[in-house]
């Protein structure tokens, strides 16, 4: 409970007040204060920020002596829904600002197995709804391995983001991840004579580099002007590979 109430924004003694508070149920702010440990001035100032948040109320008790009463703690998953709501209208604009905005390009370096998947996937939040891939197997049945690849390409289903990838035959392992309708997945092989050493993924303005286990890492680059360059190199791959048979 002390970890989720922290993680809504309770610092130590409203966390102390709050639970003090529910524990008795109704009761005066002194003895609400004198459970959680803190003064009867702190309670004072605790009790209204927590009003504030509508985790709390004073109601007149008996005798005209007011009362300490918590809300129904199903308040927080409103509260949380409320937050989830104005995000989901927020979010969209602050995108468009911060797309329009000059920036240098975003550069993340990924090490180790737990940071390669991260990479990847993230690769799940293309806007676009379409991602382009150059797919090594043989480093990917290694790194992060067909296990986990096999959750990756089911959420990016699920998501309805299609692939449109490029293999080389010199990388195959085994007959895998086949062209598929139901997979969202178009595949075409390299012609002869190109091998595909590393995967790379593009979607929006990230392209993302995915390395051999023997180097161990990935590296994310959110650049507008690289994007749109990998995007013309993997057209123009595109065009010379055959359809997979």
């Amino acid at each position: 409970m002390i970890d989720g109430l922290a993680a809504i924004g309770l610092d130590d003694k409203e966390q102390r007040f709050y639970l003090a508070a529910l524990e008795l149920g109704s009761a005066p702010v002194t003895a609400v204060a004198g459970r959680a440990g803190v003064t009867r001035t702190n309670g004072y100032d605790l009790l209204a920020r927590l009003e504030r948040r509508g985790l709390l109320t004073q109601v007149d008790g008996a005798g005209g002596a007011r009362q300490v009463v918590p809300a129904d703690p199903e308040i927080l998953i409103r509260e949380w829904e409320r937050t989830r709501s104005m995000l989901d209208d927020v979010v969209p604009q602050l995108r468009s600002l911060f797309n329009r905005s000059p920036r240098r390009p975003r550069v993340r370096f990924h090490e180790g197995a737990e940071g390669i998947q991260r990479a990847i996937w993230a690769t799940l939040e293309c806007r676009s709804g379409r991602l382009l891939g150059i797919l090594s197997m043989h480093e990917l049945m290694e790194t992060p391995g067909p296990h986990w690849m096999a959750q990756y390409i089911a959420e990016r289903v699920r998501r309805g983001i299609r692939l449109d990838v490029v293999r080389s035959h010199s990388r195959e392992t085994q007959t895998i991840w086949p062209g598929s309708a139901d997979e969202l997945r178009e595949l075409r092989y390299a012609p002869p004579g190109i091998d595909l050493g590393m995967t790379a993924y593009l979607c929006d303005d990230t392209v993302t580099y995915v390395s051999s286990r023997r180097e161990n890492y990935a590296l994310t680059i959110e650049s507008p002007e690289l994007a749109a360059l990998q995007r013309a190199l993997f057209t123009s791959l595109w065009q010379a590979a055959g359809a997979a048979r």
